[in-house]
């Protein structure tokens, strides 16, 4: 059905996603489309220059709902899987969260949580919310920079420190801003990084795709049965950690920057 779903601008790629039910979520609808005029209040810019754009962040088909190519082996996901993941992780997203984007590419996923955690319809938890974009590759760090400014809104974001982008190995998170209410990874881990799961706040929720581990089954060594799993982490509020496997995806590696 995604397939189906692309558009020719970025608001009818997201109402195409909207009707189709991949996005169920009206937080998660307006933080893909960017801000309304009621979130602007009394506002002298242009609309269409505050929104978050697809079209700033992918360099061909933006509006297609899969993934793009952007450059040193990275891709921008498929809008859609954007929407799932930005699902999963609402309950954690309020004003004030923090929020940990791991592989931050082309800064897409990082301008629309950086909506979810500034938007006005949700209680604020703390007052120092940020949402912090990590990449091994400085290219891919300065290209989301340069992304996130070609916005009015993203520029705003980043001059109040509410985004901000920096070089680093993700898999082993960003300890420094942290405890996070939620961290997003986009790229498939080998494994559920213990440090990761310690740098989530109590209540807080990872959401990572993993490379299935071998059982050992004949199928398993037919390439039957194995790939790619995303899996949510729940850290409760008393430290308690739940994990859950629950759908199969296909992403780039979570790996070494690219040797030059």
């Amino acid at each position: 059905m995604a397939w189906f779903c692309s558009g020719t601008t970025n608001a009818e790629l997201i109402d195409n996603l909207w009707s189709a039910g991949l996005i169920k979520n009206e937080r998660v609808k307006r933080a893909m489309l960017g801000p309304s005029p009621q979130d602007l209040h009394h506002t002298n810019q242009r609309i269409s220059a505050l929104k978050v754009d697809r079209g700033h962040y992918a360099p061909s088909s933006p509006y297609s709902d899969s993934p793009q190519p952007i450059g040193y082996g990275a891709t921008i996901s498929a809008p859609h899987m954007h929407g799932h993941a930005c699902e999963y992780l609402i309950d954690h997203l309020h004003p004030g969260s923090r929020v940990l984007d791991i592989g931050s590419g082309s800064g897409y996923l990082t301008h629309v949580l950086a909506n979810l955690i500034t938007d006005q319809t949700s209680p604020t938890t703390e007052s120092d919310g940020h949402v912090v974009g990590i990449d091994h590759i400085k290219e891919l760090v300065d290209l989301a920079h340069t992304n996130m400014a070609k916005s009015e809104d993203g520029r705003n974001l980043l001059k109040s420190k509410k985004v901000e982008f920096v070089v680093g190995d993700g898999r082993l998170g960003w300890k420094e801003r942290g405890p996070y209410h939620a961290i997003h990874v986009g790229a498939a881990a080998e494994t559920l990084h213990p440090v990761l799961i310690d740098q989530l706040n109590a209540p807080g929720r990872l959401f990572i795709p993993v490379e299935s581990e071998p059982s050992g089954s004949v199928l398993d060594q037919l390439g039957i049965g194995s790939g790619q799993f995303i899996w949510v982490v729940d850290k409760k509020a008393d430290g308690s950690v739940h994990k859950e496997k629950v759908f199969a995806v296909n992403y780039v590696p979570l790996t070494d920057a690219p040797k030059k």
